[in-house]
């Protein structure tokens, strides 16, 4: 294994680690939206929302609203677990989880869902 590989591989665990931080702290705002975070330690899965919202996801069970849809988009586009998303694979999902969060047609507590999911992935290191 090269240094350039290690690097990538612990900047990825210290970014998940961050943001499961960043998600842990806010639960309150994610509670509202969904009863409880669901956490697999065997899969390394921790959800704020849905199925797909947070590291790791629940596939193949669908979406289960619109928010859900973008976080489904980004593990989508996002390469495999240890390795860095493109910036344009961030891009969209902050797009998308932002005009969720926009929509007066949605529920309060998706949209603030949507606001946190749409700031967190600007934070997101990307390549």
């Amino acid at each position: 294994m090269n240094t350039d590989t290690l690097y990538q591989g612990a900047r990825a665990l210290l970014t998940n680690t961050a943001l499961a931080a960043l998600l842990a702290s806010t639960l309150t705002i994610s509670a509202r939206a969904q009863e409880m975070p669901f956490v697999d330690t065997e899969r390394g899965t921790f959800l704020i929302h849905g199925n797909y919202c947070g590291p790791g996801n629940r596939s193949p069970r669908p979406p289960i609203d619109a928010l859900d849809v973008a976080c489904m988009h980004h593990d989508r586009c996002s390469p495999p677990r240890g390795q860095i998303a493109t910036c344009a694979c961030n891009d969209r999902l902050h797009r998308e989880a932002e005009a969720v969060s926009l929509d007066p047609n949605q529920p309060e507590s998706l949209r603030d869902t949507a606001g946190l999911v749409a700031d967190t992935a600007t934070a997101l290191p990307c390549r």
